[in-house]
């Protein structure tokens, strides 16, 4: 597969968002079959892992550690801190020093790795100071237990803060062709600063693969159930814009999701997708994505058939609108 850089790493042009082989979108593959999927992403060609201490509560990484430890010298290993479970059983974001401390060490356990090669702060609490999270964060960079720091969902000017104390390596944040915040201002911050841009959900949670034509058929427990855009009315509303990308698939001889993460690779040399899948078909699709290279016909009319202006419905509900602390269009 062609490469990127990811900070200072070079990383797969497609890395593998491994967050739905344990959490969020239902019930998740059995292990074996997610061992799997992961192996076969190494044999692909992925170098560019992405997991959470969050994910499954730390199944996911437990996952991870399990089944690639072994071949740990292969790939660049990111996960993110700052999103817990409270012992009442609640989500919390909260960013104290002495819970990232912790959590560090908890994700080298799971992990398997005497150090993560990126870690993020996975959400902002906006109450602890962004100065002193990026301190404690440097101060695992000196002790040798993460060798980069990553922000995730954070607005230029809180990136620009962070980096005045530590250079930030990649902020990652959702980005798609129906999801286009980060064009606001992160995207042309993270260039001037040198960080890469990971764009999570790029084939905007299954919808531009043309595959997930009928939202009832989510399990209870997918999180797509709460999401506007994945509401029936507005769903259906929003299945009609995959015409425009599905001729633009046929005419350049790839899949919709192939089209989606040209796209995505095209707005600039610093963007890395991370596409997650629990199907080894999809995995290889995905990588199969990096060769394919639209023409600039092909990326105006994608652009034009998907965009901020046609999209019906808002990216989250309000309460999880609130605690992101991103640019967002009006």
């Amino acid at each position: 597969m062609q490469t990127r850089r990811l900070g200072s790493f070079p990383v797969s042009a497609i890395g593998l968002g491994c967050m739905n082989l344990s959490h969020a979108y239902g019930t998740p593959p059995d292990e074996t079959a997610g061992g799997d999927l992961l192996l076969r992403a190494l044999d692909l060609g992925y170098t560019h892992f992405d997991t959470a201490a969050v994910y499954g509560y730390g199944a996911n990484e437990t996952l991870i550690g399990k089944y690639l430890a072994s071949r740990r010298d292969e790939f660049v290993l990111a996960s993110k801190c700052g999103i817990y479970r409270r012992p009442d059983g609640k989500r919390e974001i909260n960013n104290r020093s002495d819970l990232i401390r912790e959590a560090v060490e908890d994700s080298l356990r799971r992990l398997r790795t005497e150090a993560i090669d990126l870690y993020y702060l996975h959400r902002w609490d906006r109450r602890t100071p962004i100065e002193d999270i990026v301190g404690t964060l440097a101060d695992m960079v000196r002790a040798g237990k993460i060798r980069a720091i990553g922000l995730s969902e954070v607005s230029a000017a809180t990136l620009r803060r962070a980096h005045a104390v530590h250079p930030i390596a990649a902020v990652q944040t959702e980005y798609s062709l129906w999801t286009r915040d980060a064009e606001i201002a992160v995207l042309d911050a993270c260039r001037e600063l040198g960080a890469t841009f990971v764009a999570f959900s790029p084939l905007a949670r299954g919808f531009l693969t043309g595959r997930l034509t009928d939202v009832s058929a989510l399990e209870p427990g997918d999180l797509r159930r709460g999401m506007p855009r994945f509401a029936p009315e507005a769903y259906a509303r929003n299945l009609e814009l995959l015409a425009g990308v599905k001729a633009v698939a046929d005419d350049s001889g790839c899949t919709m999701g192939q089209a989606a993460l040209a796209w995505l690779l095209a707005q600039g040399d610093h963007i890395v997708p991370i596409p997650g899948t629990t199907s080894l078909d999809h995995l290889a699709e995905n990588a199969g994505a990096a060769a394919v290279t639209l023409s600039p016909d092909a990326l105006a009319r994608l652009d034009a058939a998907i965009n901020r202006d046609t999209v019906h419905g808002p990216r989250y509900a309000a309460a999880i609108q609130a605690e992101i602390d991103t640019e967002t269009f009006a």
